[in-house]
């Protein structure tokens, strides 16, 4: 198991983006340096640490892209939730 920690969302402009990207990049190599293939993520920082699924979709969307392993998937925890991820996922292709 690989454990990482989200940023807290403090209005967007701490950070909090860029450490988010970070979290599922790092996250990505370890499993890369472990020999995995599948990586599942839970939308990192949606929950109590208030970041807007809309936006933190955005971002891990964009920083799985291109990574080498077989699958990405994204496990979340309700329907608005999924919507946002099924947005970021369509506007990237």
């Amino acid at each position: 198991m690989i454990h990482t920690v989200g940023p807290v969302w403090r209005g967007g402009d701490d950070g909090e983006p860029e450490l988010l990207a970070s979290c599922h990049r790092r996250s990505l190599d370890v499993a890369d340096d472990l020999g995995a293939s599948v990586v599942a993520f839970p939308a990192i920082s949606c929950g109590i640490y208030g970041y807007p699924p809309q936006l933190a979709a955005r971002v891990a969307v964009a920083a799985v892209r291109g990574h080498e392993l077989e699958l990405v998937r994204f496990v979340l925890f309700n329907d608005e939730t999924y919507d946002a991820f099924a947005a970021a996922a369509r506007a990237g292709k």
